[in-house]
């Protein structure tokens, strides 16, 4: 039977995609879930199946991570159900893909908003309590390209975003590690789900897509590693990463020697 069996655990962008994969392979834990996402219809959809095919509890949360008072009443709620959180994984993201000088402006705001401060900022409302309780697990989807340099063409606003979000969250493991609390960053390449099916540049050979299966693995790999134990960051990549195709082309051509 698993350690995990009983735990409590809020997962952000869960109605679908990654989330929801994530979602299921807690729940065959035994892990106790607290959904988050922006679309009701499909937040409970998932929250739906998931309780009819698993033994565990489900709440179903309509949240947009931008808003501080809809992560306030996440968590709160959370808190009130399952009286403390054990795990935080935070998954909830947005893309853009656009030359930078072409790129919309209001798309940075919504970037910013979801793929780092909608992490910092639950993570803070969450951490005063994992520290009371000198435990917890705090998960955070990170991003592949971050491993590039150059960052990926038509994708250096999403992919510096993740940058800034790795490198808190190696500063947040440091700052957290003698309160019993670990910090995980999953560091994923390109996945078969709606958000990437809309990359069409990166996206066009699916065969080279990852499944979701590996980084549920990842995540269920980094909860039950012994207690003085934390997988501070877990690289996720595909065989062939779409990632390298806008900074190495797969043909160059080389001068004669």
């Amino acid at each position: 039977m698993s350690d995990l069996k009983g735990k409590s655990a809020i997962i952000t962008g869960s109605s679908r995609g990654i989330g929801k994969a994530i979602a299921i392979a807690l729940a065959r834990e035994g892990i106790n879930l607290t959904l988050a996402a922006r679309s009701e219809g499909p937040l409970n959809q998932t929250a739906d199946e998931i309780r009819k095919t698993h033994k565990v509890e489900v709440l179903a949360v309509r949240t947009d991570v931008t808003k501080l008072a809809d992560l306030e009443n996440l968590y709160n709620k959370t808190k009130k159900k399952y009286g403390k959180l054990d795990i935080l994984i935070n998954n909830a993201g947005v893309s853009s893909q656009s030359p930078f000088e072409k790129q919309p402006i209001e798309d940075f705001e919504r970037l910013a908003h979801t793929n780092y401060l909608g992490y910092v900022r639950l993570i803070r409302l969450v951490i005063n309590d994992m520290i009371a309780n000198k435990s917890g697990a705090i998960i955070n989807m990170v991003s592949g390209s971050t491993l590039c340099d150059p960052l990926p063409r038509n994708f250096i606003v999403y992919s510096s975003l993740k940058v800034g979000l790795r490198a808190f969250c190696k500063g947040l493991f440091w700052e957290m590690r003698d309160h019993g609390i670990k910090v995980t960053s999953i560091l994923p390449g390109v996945t078969d789900t709606d958000l990437t099916g809309k990359l069409k540049e990166i996206t066009g050979d699916t065969s080279r897509l990852m499944t979701t299966k590996a980084i549920e693995d990842a995540i269920i790999f980094a909860l039950n590693v012994p207690a003085n134990v934390c997988p501070l960051e877990i690289s996720v990549i595909n065989q062939q990463t779409p990632w390298t195709k806008p900074v190495i082309p797969f043909k160059q051509a080389h001068p004669d020697k």
